[in-house]
């Protein structure tokens, strides 16, 4: 083949109907946008999920101790953090 000449490409021409899987029944219109009711269902289970979450990390005994531990860290953090600024401000004074 020169240079001058596209390759050749052996394919087939695919109608917009064959492309992607059809949407389940009553999740989706036939454009593919999901109907209101999918939407809310999706957003309950979401918000379901999150709530029992935290019910069975307060029902957990060790969960209030690992919160008071990342609590104490972040002000060790905090106050560590305010030690060095307080350090720099007297360096620059001088």
């Amino acid at each position: 083949m020169s240079s001058d000449q596209d390759p050749v490409v052996d394919a087939e021409i695919v109608g917009d109907e064959a492309v992607g899987a059809e949407p389940p029944v009553g999740d989706y219109t036939a454009g593919g946008v999901p109907t209101f009711d999918h939407v809310r269902d999706r957003i309950e289970a979401r918000f379901a999920t999150s709530v029992g979450a935290g019910e069975v990390a307060e029902a957990v005994p060790g969960a209030r101790a690992v919160e008071d531990e990342f609590e104490a860290r972040r002000r060790a953090g905090l106050d560590k953090l305010e030690e060095i600024r307080r350090s720099l401000r007297a360096d620059t004074e001088r």
